[in-house]
């Protein structure tokens, strides 16, 4: 009987069929429950939406219960709640930072999912002059951002982009010793003397008593001009 009972059953499946349901369970600090169901339970449904997950269930001690059927990117779901509880960090870079909104004095840059920090127009770049900071970023973009500080009493994170690169000051010696011979365009002119940009954002200044030997300069602009090339040394 049994023998025959073994010809009739069909032998296990090696593995699960891509059509059973998912579920999956994720512990997060109680802290973030509040977070991680958002105003009103809109990050549930956000994350619902965005990764066609069924149910996410969320109980007082902080365990997600998530449930979806075939087609869910349940990994990315987990993914999302799990960075919900992610702290940033100073000092650290967050390369897919978006930009979310642009006013006069910065822009408001996502870090993280529903974690957001404002770079100020200062601190944007070493060597443009940004006027503006829609003349470096819009609404969309995706940049790099390093975390300055943090507030918590606050709730500010106050980001640099010009933090994640390179300071160009920091190569200056380097890249110019003394004695050098340079080209460079005068930016402006003082009482005192010219400010000469060897390059993007790098000026340096030529005094009044540097710019003859023969000749006692009252004021720079008897020597030069804003625009003018000239080489200078070092």
């Amino acid at each position: 009987i049994l023998g025959e009972m073994d010809k009739a059953d069909p032998a296990p499946a090696g593995r699960m069929s891509a059509y059973a349901p998912q579920v999956e369970v994720v512990e997060v600090p109680t802290k973030y429950i509040g977070k991680v169901i958002g105003k009103g339970g809109e990050q549930i449904k956000a994350i619902c939406e965005q990764t066609k997950i069924d149910t996410i269930d969320v109980n007082e001690e902080g365990v997600v219960t998530l449930t979806g059927s075939f087609g869910c990117d349940m990994p990315k779901a987990v993914e999302i709640i799990r960075s919900l509880t992610v702290e940033p960090e100073v000092g650290k870079t967050y390369g897919n930072a978006r930009v979310t909104k642009v006013l006069d004095f910065g822009a408001f840059v996502e870090i993280m999912e529903g974690v957001e920090g404002l770079v100020h127009v200062t601190e944007m770049s070493w060597t443009k002059r940004v006027k503006h900071p829609s003349k470096l970023v819009n609404v969309g973009d995706t940049i790099e951002a390093k975390v300055l500080g943090i507030d918590v009493h606050e709730k500010r994170i106050s980001l640099g982009m010009k933090q994640a690169e390179m300071n160009p000051w920091d190569m200056v010696e380097q890249h110019y010793p003394i004695g050098t011979v340079i080209e460079g365009t005068v930016r402006n002119l003082t009482s005192y003397g010219a400010f000469v940009e060897i390059e993007e954002g790098i000026d340096g200044l030529l005094h009044v008593s540097d710019m003859s030997w023969t000749k006692k300069v009252s004021h720079p602009s008897e020597m030069v001009k804003k625009g003018d090339m000239l080489q200078c040394v070092v």
